[in-house]
């Protein structure tokens, strides 16, 4: 096992980062060492099961089990999972964004602490942010009571997750470090920590699509992931996470498939504006940052476009006015016709010129 520990809020102790085999099974041990007892385990259905055998193991030390979570974070759902949680003392989190992030918006209303333990990449262990979904429209929060005080990535934990999952999930936080490259609060630390998880998932994924039980691959992704969310708590996001905040909230596309299918189109549309700061990245996907993620996405069997994520094409339009309402800051000013043709081109699954 390898520990370490980081943080990057003025004022806020670390966060504690623990990675190694096994972990899964030292949550009791964790609970102890902190005098925590009555743990709320947290999960998606689809993984009660693990959820189930995390409460077992726990014995005593477990207040319970909510097994609700789901993507995009609808408020309905916390404020059911509040109710399980009256009377515990901590959060143990086991999934990825979904889980996760109900663990943080419980924090954020109860101030409860929370260890989690990812089964994806999709980074937001590493974040004091909430995407919470309120009437169809996803918000983002920022606080210190919603970064995790301890992430466990245990790579036994990785593999369960499908391959095709491993693709997307890794995307998605692929999507945070390319972002990272041309923020307007860039700085020489965020390159790094963007350009070392890029390089993590370049090689890393292919690895796991040939080989998905690699611990050593596992392990590595998972790494990479921590990078790209560590990225993604030290600067502001622009244009792609905008897309993907407008198209979940609205539309409930899944989280991970729409970030891996709207990323190359994003890059490249913003690379008209930041070919300079994107310039090393396209260098590691071949020498042209759109069609580059793109090739790199068909290599691995990642979805390519919209409609197949269940996009009717006569949502376009609405989906092109969501997504220039209020819009995040972004390097290439961000034009309704532009971002049109930027989604059209994502629903036919065009690879970007």
């Amino acid at each position: 096992m390898r520990t370490f520990y980081a943080g990057f809020e003025p004022g806020q102790p670390p966060v504690r980062v623990s990675l190694g085999v096994g972990l899964l099974r030292a949550v009791g041990a964790e609970l102890t060492t902190l005098g925590l007892a009555r743990a709320l385990v947290l999960t998606t259905p689809e993984q009660a099961a693990q959820g189930r055998l995390l409460q077992a193991d726990l014995g005593p030390l477990a207040h319970g089990l909510f097994s609700g979570a789901t993507m995009h974070t609808p408020v309905e759902v916390t404020e059911a999972a509040l109710k399980a949680a009256q009377g515990a003392d901590c959060l143990v989190a086991m999934g990825g964004g979904s889980a996760i992030g109900l663990a943080k918006a419980i924090a954020l209303r109860t101030d409860l602490p929370q260890i989690v333990l990812p089964t994806t990449y999709a980074g937001s262990e590493a974040t004091p942010v909430l995407g919470q979904t309120v009437d169809g429209v996803k918000e983002t929060l920022r606080s210190p009571k919603i970064q995790p005080e301890i992430i466990l990535y245990d790579p036994e934990l990785a593999v369960s997750l499908p391959i095709g999952l491993s693709v997307t999930s890794g995307l998605n936080a692929m999507a945070h470090a390319i972002e990272a490259l041309y923020a307007r609060d860039r700085n020489p630390l965020s390159d790094q920590l963007a350009l070392g998880g890029l390089r993590a998932f370049r090689e890393g994924l292919p690895q796991i699509v040939a080989t998905p039980s690699s611990l050593p691959a596992r392990e590595a992704t998972l790494f990479g992931a921590w990078l790209c969310g560590t990225v993604l708590a030290q600067v502001g996001m622009a244009l792609h996470h905008k897309l993907c905040h407008a198209l979940g909230g609205a539309f409930n596309l899944p989280h991970a498939e729409m970030h891996a299918v709207l990323l190359p189109h994003s890059a490249a549309y913003n690379a008209e504006a930041a070919g300079a700061e994107l310039r090393p990245a396209a260098e590691l996907f071949g020498g042209t940052i759109g069609g580059g993620l793109y090739d790199f996405a068909a290599a691995l069997g990642a979805p390519l476009a919209l409609r197949d994520l269940g996009l009717a094409e006569r949502d376009l339009e609405r989906a092109a006015d969501l997504a220039v309402r209020n819009p995040y800051w972004n390097p290439r000013p961000v034009e309704r016709e532009a971002v049109l043709g930027l989604l059209r081109n994502a629903w036919e699954g065009r690879r970007p010129e």
